[in-house]
C-alpha cells in the first residue's frame, strides 16, 4: 500500500520537475529570456529576501485576514438570507427578484460604485469579498432547504414543533450538505475577490499590492513569486476547507 502511494507521488512529481527543468533551460537563452524566465537561483534568492524582510508575511497575512473576515460576514448573511427566502413566501417575493437581478451584474462592475460609496480602503475590499461569498451561500442554502423531503417536514408537524424548532432540528441538518457546498464555493470566490479588490484598490498591504509593487519596480522575480505563493495558498485553502467539510459531514452522518 505504501509502495503504491510512493509510486503515485513520484508520478505526480514528473511534470513539475520537467517544467522546472524547461524553465531553467529557457532562462539561459539570453538576456531577454532571462528577464521573462527568471533563473531559479534568483527566484530562490528573491524568496529568501522577501521572507527575511517580513514583507511576504505582511502581505500574506493581510490577504488571508481580509478573505476570512469577508467570508465570515458574507457567508453568514448569505446563509441567513437563503434560509429566510426558502421558508417565507413574502421574503421570497421581496428578496428573490432583487437578488437575481443584482447577481447578474459582474462583481467587477460593482467596484466603481463601491469606490464612490466607501472609498478605496479596506472597507471596499471587504465589501467585494463579502459580496462574492454572499451569492453562493444564498443559492445553496435556499435550494438545500427547499429540497428537504416532505416526509421530514411531516415529522415536525407530528411532533408539533414550532417553525424555529423545525428549522433547527430538521431543515438545517437535512440541508447541511448543500450549505457546506455553498461555503466551499464561497471560499474560492472570496479568495479570488480578495486578489481582485487588492489589484484594483491597491492601497494597503496584500498579495495584490505585492504583485503591483513587483510590476512597478520591474522585479519579475517578485511578480513570479507572488503568483506562485497565491497559487499554493489557494490550493492549501481549498484542501483545508474540503477537509473540514468532510469532517463536518462525517460527524453529521455518525449522529
Amino acid at each position: 500500500m505504501k509502495s503504491d502511494r510512493v509510486v503515485d507521488f513520484a508520478k505526480g512529481l514528473v511534470l513539475p520537475v520537467l517544467l522546472l527543468a524547461a524553465w531553467e533551460w529557457s532562462s539561459r537563452r539570453g538576456g531577454g529570456a532571462a528577464y521573462v524566465f527568471v533563473p531559479l537561483r534568483e527566484l530562490w534568492s528573491g524568496f529568501m529576501g522577501l521572507l527575511g524582510s517580513g514583507e511576504l508575511w505582511l502581505h500574506l497575512r493581510a490577504s488571508l485576514l481580509r478573505t476570512l473576515i469577508g467570508l465570515l460576514a458574507g457567508g453568514g448573511v448569505g446563509i441567513a438570507t437563503g434560509a429566510l427566502v426558502a421558508q417565507s413566501r413574502i421574503a421570497e417575493r421581496l428578496i428573490d427578484p432583487l437578488f437575481h437581478s443584482v447577481r447578474q451584474v459582474p462583481l467587477l462592475g460593482l467596484i466603481p460604485l463601491l469606490g464612490l460609496w466607501v472609498g478605496s480602503g479596506d472597507t471596499a475590499k471587504l465589501l467585494v469579498i463579502a459580496i462574492a461569498a454572499f451569492y453562493p451561500t444564498v443559492l445553496n442554502t435556499s435550494e438545500g432547504i427547499r429540497q428537504v423531503e416532505l416526509r421530514y417536514r411531516e415529522v415536525g408537524r407530528m411532533l408539533t414543533l414550532t417553525q424555529l424548532q423545525t428549522f433547527r432540528r430538521i431543515l438545517l441538518p437535512a440541508a447541511l450538505p448543500a450549505i457546506v457546498t455553498g461555503v466551499t464555493h464561497a471560499q474560492a470566490f472570496a479568495w479570488l475577490a480578495c486578489l481582485g479588490g487588492e489589484l484594483l484598490f491597491s492601497a494597503g498591504p496584500g498579495m495584490g499590492s505585492l504583485l503591483i509593487n513587483g510590476e512597478v519596480s520591474g522585479r519579475m522575480d517578485v511578480v513570479l513569486l507572488a503568483v506562485l505563493v497565491i497559487a499554493l495558498l489557494a490550493q492549501l485553502m481549498n484542501l483545508v476547507f474540503n477537509r473540514l467539510a468532510q469532517l463536518l459531514m462525517r460527524g453529521r452522518t455518525s449522529q
